[in-house]
């Protein structure tokens, strides 16, 4: 433990004293985003994981700091150019923040290239060759040329680079190639630049008994002659940039399709904000790009390795399951099947969960398409934030809106990176009669949930029953088979009249006076949490047991931390499960000695978010307070997006959520890192009895999801906080 001395009373004023370089209350968010990273990069190392499982997560942090720099640190920029220097909660000015980021994104770039320098010789030896410009065999030699004439080379268009030329626009992570070179002819030094089109793919696979990979930059150097006839080539040099991608809503849009439309062309236009060289650059040339690219307080990233390490994720492809993951087929809940596939009678019986991406996505899409076909169902509504471009939910609304039901869709423009995708499905949802409503123009419409209002009863005119999903993560089947989250599906007549509230609010600002079960932000949600932790304030004051579990994706807002500083500070157990951002900074006696916080990294990604309340007795227990929820704990989430958070009430949906999901996250020995007060991370290490928390649940029905013969045969392994009864 760290001893801090002159404490604050719980405020949001940064504290003066340090612990190392960092202020003591709270871990600067975009440097706590890197130590996540950095712990995904670390993955690609792991020597329990199979070689092609390891390349992939080195893929996985590539893309991930792509995006981080295309956000995130181009935010930073921005405001240092418009001279903000409003610190943030720990304390760093925009300007300081910006400088400790770029040298942070530095080191792992170094990390990522020594990881992949390790990977290339592990996969020679698997049979696998990543090339550059070495000499292949004949007949690969000869494959090689005539790929590049007839695939690449009509493709490609060099431009010289002078005067009577203009410099091409470079799209946001687009790769060039700059060729310094003689012409014969007259023996003048002509520049020119190739730029790779997206199209092209970033690997090419060379036939042959044994692999071998190329990439596409070093394709187009290797057939430099090919493209520059009468030229001597001295020199070249790949290149990549990343461009501001942020889209910033302004209050008075008219017309959100319309201002998106334009955005989404702005953003491909934005500012550099990143240039990678790669190579030895031609000082002349590395100058020429810095001057037409207009650089300002963009990061400059020099390496002899590849750049884009994102692309890698092609080498993955091959057809080597040896070096993959075991394949896993998600199972159907045995409980719907014993009800013949009617996902209706299943909830009528009783609540049900469904843990993704151990059970099948399938469930969800069934829950609506079995809605679609139904004659007695009258309306559906439903929340889009991420559907993906292969999606049965578009579908099944589609068809329900056909059949004459009343279908409404809130499909939210402002998911990044799918508002694309999202004006595709609103324009072919409005084209088949769905009503779709986009929401609030300042706010994003995060929840995840589906409504269906069916006709049932046995009296003269009927009576309506009220089916509902509530999800933690998004209707996107894709993610689904990689991310774990929970499906909550009920009938419960307080819920249906919430979500039917919820809706109301979205499509036409009618804010709710009153929930019954669910908190909804930015109204409420935040207010209801404090209330939990003062109720566990109360508990440990009053000598009770007293202890909050929760799991999240980030950990980022300040009032929310100082909340739970005060918890600690009164005695309150606190376990938290933060996979990403943390900005809470656990173990400072007299502060947080009370909290630990871990980090789950493994096969499948954490997604679900969770908040268990002990209320009174030890954890796990039957009284405690259980609670599913869309937001993660960061301002954005609970004061500037529509979110919902809602308590599991039924008997066995309450021990699934707590003494299965959240329980076994606080066990995982094999997939976990402890956050350190300095802000470190460190791997659990050997223990006795290991536990895997994918492993588990790989091999275990969920308790609500299991039928009758299920529940009647082989047990589910109790898990238990003595490891002795795992």
């Amino acid at each position: 433990m760290l001893d801090i001395s002159d404490e604050s009373d719980g405020g949001n004023s940064c504290e003066t004293s340090e612990l190392g370089s960092l202020p003591v209350r709270y871990f600067n968010r975009e440097l706590s985003w890197l130590a996540f990273n950095e712990r995904v990069l670390a993955e690609a190392s792991n020597p329990n994981y199979p070689l092609l499982e390891r390349l992939r997560f080195l893929s996985i942090s590539g893309s991930n700091i792509d995006e981080f720099l295309m956000v995130r640190v181009a935010g930073l920029a921005g405001q240092v150019r418009r001279q903000i220097e409003e610190v943030s909660i720990d304390g760093m000015t925009p300007s300081q923040a910006l400088a400790a980021t770029h040298e942070k994104v530095l080191e792992l770039q170094a990390i990522q290239q020594k990881v992949w320098s390790g990977l290339k010789t592990e996969l020679v030896t698997a049979g696998i060759r990543v090339i550059g410009d070495e000499k292949l065999d004949t007949p690969r030699e000869r494959w090689l040329k005539d790929f590049f004439l007839e695939h690449v080379m009509p493709v490609i268009t060099p431009q010289a680079i002078d005067p009577a030329h203009p410099f091409p626009f470079v799209a946001n992570q687009g790769i060039g190639v700059l060729f310094s070179l003689t012409r014969t002819a007259d023996e003048a030094q002509v520049m020119e630049m190739v730029l790779i089109p997206s199209p092209l793919p970033r690997f090419v696979r060379i036939p042959g008994e044994q692999a071998a990979w190329i990439s596409i930059e070093d394709l187009i150097c290797r057939h430099a002659a090919q493209i520059f006839p009468g030229f001597r080539i001295n020199g070249q040099g790949v290149f990549r940039i990343l461009r501001d991608s942020d889209i910033e809503i302004e209050e008075d849009a008219e017309d959100l399709v319309r201002y998106y439309r334009t955005a989404i062309q702005r953003r491909r236009r934005g500012l550099v904000i990143v240039l990678q060289l790669q190579g030895k650059f031609d000082p002349a040339a590395e100058e020429l790009l810095r001057t037409q690219l207009g650089l300002d307080k963009a990061l400059i990233m020099k390496t002899e390795g590849i750049i884009g390490f994102s692309g890698v994720s092609a080498i993955c492809d091959e057809d080597r399951p040896e070096l993959k993951f075991e394949p896993y087929s998600p199972r159907y809940p045995e409980r719907i099947l014993e009800h013949d596939g009617d996902i209706f009678a299943a909830i009528r019986e009783k609540d049900i969960v469904i843990q993704h991406p151990y059970e099948s996505f399938e469930v969800v899409i069934d829950f609506l398409r079995q809605a679609a076909r139904d004659p007695d169902v009258i309306a559906i509504k439903q929340t889009l934030y991420r559907a993906g471009k292969q999606s049965g939910i578009i579908a099944a609304l589609i068809a329900a809106a056909e059949q004459g039901k009343s279908v409404t869709a809130v499909v939210e423009l402002k998911a990044r990176f799918d508002e694309e995708q999202n004006l595709l499905w609103a324009s072919q949802l409005e084209r088949a009669g769905v009503q779709v409503i986009y929401g609030f123009v300042d706010w994003k419409t995060h929840a995840k949930v589906s409504m269906v209002v069916r006709r049932e009863g046995d009296n003269e005119d009927g009576g309506y029953r009220t089916y509902c999903h509530f999800g933690t993560g998004n209707y996107h089947p894709i993610t689904a088979r990689i991310y774990t989250d929970l499906s909550y599906f009920t009938a419960d007549p307080a819920a249906g009249r919430d979500a039917g509230r919820l809706f109301n609010f979205i499509t036409g600002y009618v804010e709710p006076k009153r929930t019954e079960l669910l908190s909804i932000s930015p109204m409420s949600l935040r207010s209801d949490l404090y209330d939990l932790i003062d109720a566990e304030i109360a508990h440990a004051q009053a000598g009770k047991p007293a202890a909050i579990w929760a799991k999240m994706n980030s950990l980022t807002d300040a009032d929310l931390i100082d909340k739970l500083y005060a918890a600690s500070q009164a005695g309150v157990d606190i376990d938290l499960v933060v996979r990403g951002i943390c900005c809470l900074r656990p173990g400072i006696t007299g502060l947080s000695e009370n909290i630990a916080v871990k980090s789950v990294i493994g096969r499948f990604l954490e997604h679900c978010r969770i908040w268990a309340f002990a209320n009174g007795a030890h954890l796990p227990n039957r009284r405690a307070k259980v609670f599913i929820t869309s937001a993660d704990a960061m301002s954005r989430n609970l004061d500037r997006r529509v979110e919902i958070m809602i308590p599991m009430r039924n008997k066995t949906v309450h021990d699934q959520v707590l003494e299965q999901v959240m329980l076994a996250n606080l066990l995982d020995t094999e997939q976990s890192w402890i956050l350190n007060p300095d802000g470190t991370y460190d791997r659990v290490g050997n223990v006795d009895k290991p536990f895997n928390i994918h492993r588990y649940f790989m091999t275990n029905p969920s308790l609500s999801g299991r039928g009758a013969s299920l529940a009647s045969g082989r047990k589910v392994p109790k898990l238990s906080l003595r490891r002795g009864n795992i």
